[in-house]
């Protein structure tokens, strides 16, 4: 048994089907909890800043977590500093003999965990799977021979039993002596908070949805409503608590099931199954890929015939194009952190095809301002729009116009989102930046 452990929090802010956090609680005498949280920039020209919205989710998930270890006898320390150096300090200074976590998709964080490893091979590691339907030890097939399909995955897969999340534990291992407790909370990142935010975050928030979804009869249509624009019961919302961590996908298989048993089993119900499949498929797909998942030219030969042009990208970002079911999108992505599945999947075909963009700067923005980003399943998607990706079919193109006549057509979601206020021009500099003049001017030259 190992005296002093370090638990490495990341996307699994729950206490509920933690594998990682059970096991941890078994084999250590003493433990350390952290979250890292490196310097957030501010302002949209950074690369690295966060919406208001992400920043607020955030937050409230940090605290829920850090609540609920508390009642196991626990607490939570969020440290201002890359995972690397962190780790190696508390290392350092508390003699930590094992290391724990779950097991990300998200490559800047496995590559943390390989440096750590071959820096000290006297530590034990666990990274643990947890974030995923199946797990890696389910898979009748080795992650790096993952099929480079959806449909074949799902063939594959489907037989599979689905494991019991497993409950929390009756209690965690106090923390060592010499651990002082740390005012993270009053130096979390400034934010301006949404007073009436869509989602709020946290394990104990995310079981509540959870319970009310399934407390109604919505999930018996969910495959004719999943489509919708605009409001709350078109879709199951999980996906905030389940990027977070704050929800297990085995936690929300367990209330499906428990949906089919008592109330009805349909299409619709199988549907809510058929996407968390999707999820897991990019989970395997970032950890097969790796560093390709944010490749120009993704997991193909070749590259995309777009590039970058700067002002089409503003316009895009602030709902200032051509295309009014484009620019509703992003007006209520950046007033509200969340974009219906539909929504992004218009937003990235016209950023890519009728706005010839590199598709990594609009995965980038969405990043950004997504409350629900999944490092696995944001770039997973924008590849497979951008044609460079898993789909068989190559690019794919929606007609927005179509799009605009089957989804909102009474241009209710455009009226809302004040989608028609917009230039008509997308370009004010041509490619070679020369000024581009009207029929007047010119004719007076």
């Amino acid at each position: 048994m190992h005296k002093v452990g370090l638990f490495w929090f990341h996307t699994d802010l729950r206490v509920v089907d933690n594998p990682a956090l059970v096991q941890a609680s078994q084999e250590v005498d003493r433990l350390i909890c952290i979250y890292c949280l490196p310097p957030i920039s501010h302002g949209r020209k950074s690369p690295n800043s966060l919406s208001d919205h992400r920043l607020q989710f955030l937050q409230e998930s940090l605290i829920g977590l850090d609540s609920s270890l508390r009642t196991l006898g626990q607490q939570l320390d969020v440290i201002y500093a890359p995972a690397l150096e962190t780790i190696a300090q508390l290392i350092t200074r508390h003699d930590i003999g094992a290391i724990y976590g779950t097991s990300s998709a998200d490559y800047g964080v496995n590559e943390v965990w390989k440096l750590l490893r071959d820096r000290y091979p006297l530590i034990t590691f666990s990274q643990i799977s947890g974030g995923s339907l199946i797990s890696s030890l389910q898979l009748p097939f080795p992650v790096d021979e993952l099929p480079d399909s959806f449909s074949k995955f799902r063939r594959k897969v489907e037989p599979i039993e689905i494991s019991e999340p497993l409950i929390a534990p009756d209690s965690l291992p106090r923390r060592p002596a010499n651990a002082t407790a740390s005012e993270w909370l009053r130096l979390f990142p400034a934010f301006m908070p949404n007073p009436s935010p869509l989602f709020s975050g946290g394990e104990h928030n995310g079981i509540e949805h959870l319970q009310g979804y399934f407390a109604k009869d919505l999930a018996s249509s969910y495959k004719t409503t999943r489509n919708g624009l605009d409001g709350m019961d078109y879709s199951t919302k999980f996906s905030p608590w389940l990027a977070n961590g704050n929800l297990s996908p085995r936690t929300v298989m367990k209330a499906l099931k428990g949906y089919e048993q008592f109330v009805e089993k349909n299409d619709s119900t199988y549907w809510i199954y058929f996407e968390l499949l999707w999820r897991d498929y990019f989970q395997y797909y970032a950890l097969k890929y790796g560093v390709r998942l944010f490749s120009f030219s993704g997991i193909k030969q070749h590259k995309p015939g777009t590039s970058f042009y700067a002002e089409r990208y503003q316009k895009w970002c602030q709902g200032n194009t051509p295309y009014p079911i484009v620019n509703a999108c992003m007006k209520q992505l950046n007033s509200s952190g969340y974009l219906s599945n539909r929504g992004r999947q218009l937003v990235a075909s016209c950023f890519v095809h009728e706005l010839n963009l590199d598709w990594r700067y609009g995965a980038a923005y969405l990043e950004q301002q997504l409350i629900d980003y999944d490092v696995a399943s944001n770039w997973g998607n924008w590849q497979y729009l951008a044609g460079v990706g898993a789909d068989p079919r190559g690019h794919r193109q929606f007609d927005l116009a179509k799009q605009t006549k089957i989804y909102d057509p009474d241009n209710l979601f455009i009226h809302k989102w004040d989608g028609e206020n917009c230039s008509s021009v997308l370009d004010s500099v041509d490619a070679a930046d020369w000024p581009i003049l009207d029929t007047v001017t010119a004719a007076k030259i």
